[in-house]
């Protein structure tokens, strides 16, 4: 009977050392979360965000591999979060949707926890990170629209299994798709600051300051940079013949023409009036004058429909500059200045010589 009574007590001791060495593990995980909490709420910029995702969140949770997938069929997060000098490259783990979410084969609404899927979760967990061996893809929803995933992997194939409570994980995606939202605001108010409001290209503040940027990247490293100075012909017959609503329309026609034949890594912006400035990043002289040619023959060659059903044919003229190299004790300001003064005299001398041209400053 002793005895009995000893084992039993023995066992009894064994169960509480386990729960509370159990309780005292859930108090760290939960302690972990909580700093989590407070430092992606706490993100005030996109790459504050997704440090946070990628670094805390990954800690936290003990996972292999997170990655972070958003809905942009236009480009339009990429576009701001280059514009705002954030090298999306640097992130492999940060992935963007151009397909229509009908297209993607894993359940878009619904979290998907289980075993890892080549067929499912392969546009997920790209080439270019950790194949997990068992994943929890939770949908990222804000006001009842998709917005993206949160997917997280582990190597242990028993971490995540289809019959797993999955509200826990659901209430972390809440937060992350809240954090995800605010934070893309935010980066777009920054944004408009930087943005003209008529076109939607970046204003003349911001290529000022991204040309000082540039060129002060072109000192350092000696890559090549190139500046395209346009401006678009007659433009006062234009506001006479169609008025100025008219004229707007063809601003911005005449400003998604010029975008529609950049990468992702120029700079667009409207120097004011019916003047637009390009920087193109790495690129030669020749490769430069070729783009430009692109631009004023897709404006050229096909009209313009205005909303009142009218056509008309507008033209530009383009200067194009070439900055190879500045030496080290050249003033970066007095460089750039001289180095886009180059691309207006080139646009003089197009105009000068009949117009819808393009004219290189060498």
């Amino acid at each position: 009977m002793t005895n009995t009574l000893t084992n039993e007590n023995s066992q009894l001791r064994n169960q509480l050392k386990l729960l509370l060495e159990q309780a005292h593990r859930n108090q760290q995980i939960m302690q972990r979360y909580q700093e989590f909490d407070l430092k992606f709420i706490g993100s005030n910029t996109f790459q504050e965000l997704i440090d946070s995702v990628f670094d805390t969140l990954t800690e936290a949770s003990e996972l292999d591999v997170v990655t972070l997938s958003l809905i942009d069929p236009d480009a339009e997060i990429r576009r701001i979060l280059t514009d705002l000098r954030i090298d999306i490259s640097d992130y492999p783990n940060l992935i963007f949707v151009e397909q229509n979410v009908d297209e993607i084969t894993h359940p878009a609404r619904k979290p998907s926890i289980g075993p890892y899927s080549t067929m499912l979760h392969r546009r997920l967990f790209p080439d270019t990170v950790l194949k997990p061996s068992s994943v929890a893809v939770l949908p990222l929803i804000r006001r009842n629209m998709l917005i993206g995933w949160l997917s997280l992997g582990s190597l242990d194939p028993t971490r995540f299994t289809a019959n797993m409570a999955s509200d826990f994980l659901q209430h972390r995606a809440s937060i992350v798709a809240i954090c995800v939202e605010n934070v893309i605001n935010n980066e777009r108010l920054q944004h408009i600051g930087l943005t003209d409001p008529l076109t939607g290209v970046n204003n003349r503040r911001y290529v000022e300051r991204r040309l000082l940027e540039e060129v002060g990247r072109t000192q350092r490293h000696g890559y090549s940079l190139s500046s395209l100075y346009i401006d678009l012909d007659f433009f006062k017959k234009v506001n006479d013949n169609y008025g100025h609503q008219g004229g707007d329309e063809v601003l911005r026609e005449v400003a998604a023409r010029i975008k529609a034949e950049l990468r992702l890594s120029d700079a667009l912006g409207r120097f004011g009036g019916e003047e637009f400035v390009v920087l193109l990043i790495d690129a030669p002289l020749d490769a430069a004058v070729a783009v430009a040619e692109r631009i004023r023959a897709s404006i050229c060659n096909t009209p313009i429909t205005l909303t009142s059903g009218e056509n008309l044919r507008a033209t530009v003229s383009i200067g194009v500059s070439n900055l190879k190299a500045i030496g080290r004790k050249e003033e970066i300001a007095a460089a750039a200045q001289h180095f886009l003064a180059k691309a207006d005299q080139a646009l003089y001398l197009a105009k000068q010589g009949g117009r819808n041209k393009v004219v290189s400053a060498e």
